[in-house]
């Protein structure tokens, strides 16, 4: 649907189609880019045209109920598909990917659809199932290759879908090179962010919204009690405000820190003592694949995609989004340096599956199925 979704999610498979030898063009909403900074934007449309890689702005909205852009999204791309008759078109988000498909089955274009986790799935809100399964269900039919990237979506689409060809790809893959192999001074990076040698730093990266969950954390670090106890989530979003207001209404505004943006998260990983993702639903979440890659212990909820990464007792703690058990866990590791360690090492261990080599190697793959079908 946006930019950032380019930015984030497909720089590597752009990289892959044009070894292939493809010209590669990129479709979405360049003026409204999701969370990327204007200039971040600027940025990715000039390394799009470095690279030689055609980009056309489409209307679309991240919003089921954007009825108007959705209609001059699909129109727009009619025209583009006709325009240039793509050999085939890889699509990401389910609002745009569900106009994208409609747009080729018009237009007799192949395509591939990336689902980075469906919005339906065990113990999702009822309207999710309402609205979007019914939705996916039936584009399935018109869905050439559908891509999913946890085992809950491959196992439901396996048994329920219509789609010609299904792959399992374990998400965007992790650059083991960089992630656990940053330099860093780490006594020094620690007390840049005002930490002292007896503090334990705990980690969230991650939009400040609802379904990123911060709340819960910050509620269990305010009955923790223990004042050598330091959250710092990365992340802006809409819900700066109520985050801090609540951090100072618990009493712990001096042990919770907002970073806003960052493009130190690796050093940040480095850094801290364990990683936290408490978000109500997850894909297959990339800052997790990163803080495993670091060789953290890490807590998250027991939802699809985090349980694809984390073994619970073995990694870290997978929980049911319970404050208790959010208490109980971060005090037991914020307590037991050699639990982190063994946590943080297994962990090292695990990622090994989910690098971006293996990752690349299977698109390169599907993307080959594709032109040759």
């Amino acid at each position: 649907s946006v930019a950032s979704m380019i930015d984030q999610f497909n720089m590597s498979n752009i990289d892959i189609l044009q070894n292939l030898g493809c010209e590669v063009h990129v479709a979405c909403n360049f003026e409204n880019p999701g969370n990327l900074s204007e200039e971040k934007n600027r940025q990715l449309k000039e390394t799009l045209m470095n690279k030689h890689v055609a980009y056309h702005q489409i209307n679309f909205s991240r919003s089921v109920s954007d009825l108007k852009d959705d209609a001059v999204a699909y129109k727009q791309l009619i025209e583009l598909f006709v325009k240039y008759q793509y050999d085939f078109v890889h699509c990401h988000s389910p609002i745009a990917a569900a106009i994208c498909r409609v747009a080729a089955k018009k237009t007799n274009t192949k395509v591939i659809y990336t689902a980075h986790g469906f919005h339906f799935y065990d113990g999702a809100p009822k309207k999710n199932w309402m609205i979007f399964y019914p939705i996916e269900k039936s584009l399935s039919k018109i869905t050439d290759t559908l891509v999913t990237i946890t085992h809950e979506d491959y196992d439901r689409a396996n048994r329920e879908f219509n789609m010609k060809h299904l792959y399992y790809v374990p998400g965007i893959g992790i650059d083991l090179n960089k992630f656990g192999h940053t330099p860093v001074d780490i006594k020094e990076k620690r007390a840049s962010l005002g930490l002292q040698d007896e503090n334990v730093m705990l980690l969230s990266v991650g939009e400040l919204n609802k379904n990123k969950n911060h709340e819960i954390v910050i509620r269990a670090i305010a009955s923790l009690h223990d004042s050598h106890v330091h959250y710092f989530i990365a992340g802006i979003g809409d819900l700066e405000s109520y985050l801090k207001d609540l951090s100072i209404n618990l009493g712990v505004e001096n042990q919770v820190h907002f970073l806003e943006f960052r493009t130190d998260v690796s050093e940040l990983d480095e850094a801290c003592d364990i990683f936290l993702l408490p978000s109500l639903r997850e894909g297959l979440n990339v800052s997790l694949m990163e803080a495993m890659a670091s060789g953290k212990p890490c807590i998250a909820n027991d939802t699809r995609g985090n349980n694809d990464l984390i073994d619970s007792d073995k990694g870290g703690y997978l929980l049911h989004n319970d404050v208790n058990e959010y208490i109980s866990s971060i005090h037991e590791l914020v307590n037991h340096k050699e639990e982190r360690d063994a946590f943080g090492a297994y962990n090292s261990e695990k990622i090994k599956d989910f690098s971006k080599e293996k990752v690349d190697a299977k698109m390169t793959e599907i993307y080959q199925a594709a032109l040759e079908d």
